[in-house]
């Protein structure tokens, strides 16, 4: 197992080598060192997107008390490859699995295993997809079974704070901007921004500039501009900000243990707004599981 695993890792590099000369014709960096890409891009990065949404579709009717996070992984995995694509995070860095999976107060880059879902769990599942050398990356938030008054306050809330922002993302506004309107919503509400882990440019690589801050002041960093593109991932807690590293040197837990929540969209930005790339194709964005009175944000 471990051998084909490791022939796939090379011949994902081999191919992902190839495809980023081809690429490097459809972008330019600004004078902030941000990739500009063009409308060609636009439509690969779109497709990539397109197969992280539809995983994180057909991933949620496996989601059920007593399926472990391993399992869910295996499928994200099979359905990933069979789009003729391949994920992002596997041997990223070294980390070992095809999707990340954070449970209950694991904030992000929860490593799939044996570990048994219940009843009442919240969890979030990142998927990151590369077709023809562009990538696409999502996350959005799964329930199991009846879940807690607070952990629904906790899930709508991130999923507002994250559509407030991306109704601010067009051309002139700063990337300041939007960490300022997540961090205002969220605080007014008695929550907490995660300050460790943030957005970030994607289009030919996984990760680019800029780092997007979930948090931050007002007519502050970078302004955007027509052909960014970037996600933006806020984490919430219900209780304090601090997070820190397990030692597998990947999962990231509240100090507190307080319950975490995060979605993820990647966007990009238009002369009159932005695009929203990896909207759900099934409207199941938002989980059933967690609806409470829905805000109009």
């Amino acid at each position: 197992m471990k051998n084909k695993v490791s022939s796939l890792l090379n011949n994902i590099w081999l191919i992902i080598i190839d495809y980023k000369r081809m690429n490097t014709k459809n972008m330019h960096k600004n004078k902030d060192g941000i990739y500009i890409y063009n409308e060609e891009a636009y439509e690969g990065i779109k497709k990539a997107c397109e197969i992280a949404s539809k995983t994180l579709d057909m991933i949620g009717s496996y989601v059920k008390s007593g399926a472990t996070t391993e399992e869910l992984n295996k499928k994200c995995h099979d359905f990933i490859l069979s789009h003729n694509s391949v994920p992002a995070t596997l041997g990223y860095r070294g980390y070992p699995k095809s999707c990340c999976i954070s449970l209950n107060h694991v904030v992000c880059h929860g490593i799939p295993s044996d570990k048994k879902l219940k009843n009442g769990d919240i969890l979030n599942i990142d998927v990151t997809c590369i077709l023809d050398g562009w990538y696409g990356d999502t996350s959005r938030m799964f329930t199991v079974g009846n879940i807690g008054l607070k952990a629904k306050r906790l899930i709508e809330l991130t999923h507002d704070a994250l559509f407030l922002a991306i109704k601010n993302v067009t051309p002139g506004k700063t990337f300041g901007d939007l960490g300022a309107i997540i961090q205002e919503y969220v605080e007014k509400h008695k929550m907490s921004v995660v300050r460790d882990f943030c957005g970030h440019g994607i289009g030919s690589e996984f990760h680019q500039a800029p780092n997007v801050l979930h948090y931050g002041n007002y007519n502050s960093g970078p302004r955007l501009e027509s052909g960014m593109c970037f996600t933006i991932e806020p984490m919430v807690n219900i209780g304090r900000q601090e997070t820190k590293i397990l030692s597998d040197n990947w999962t990231a837990v509240t100090r507190d243990k307080s319950l975490s929540a995060q979605f993820e969209h990647t966007v990009f930005v238009k002369k009159d707004g932005c695009d929203i790339l990896t909207n759900s194709f099934n409207n199941t964005f938002f989980p059933e599981g967690a609806k409470l009175h829905r805000n109009n944000v």
